[in-house]
């Protein structure tokens, strides 16, 4: 079983690397471009057990280390 964890800065949270990746893209001709937001994705491959289970595990990964959770947010997808 997989766990892919999505970790982005809550609303609000100042985004310096989005900001420079917006201005980038509006500079290289993408003029649609009107803001970006930078985060990461954690894949975690899990063994032995369900999809509840899981999800209960990965949770307290992304509390414990994964996710600053005073100025990010999470969400978890279970696969397989």
């Amino acid at each position: 079983m997989k766990a892919i964890v999505h970790i982005g800065l809550k609303p609000g949270v100042l985004d310096p690397q989005g900001r420079a990746i917006a201005r980038s893209l509006v500079d290289l001709g993408f003029d649609e471009v009107s803001g970006a937001r930078q985060g990461k994705v954690i894949e975690i491959d899990i063994s032995g057990k369900n999809a509840d289970q899981a999800r209960e595990s990965v949770t307290k990964m992304c509390e414990k280390l994964l996710a600053n959770t005073v100025i990010e947010s999470y969400r978890i997808d279970i696969e397989g």
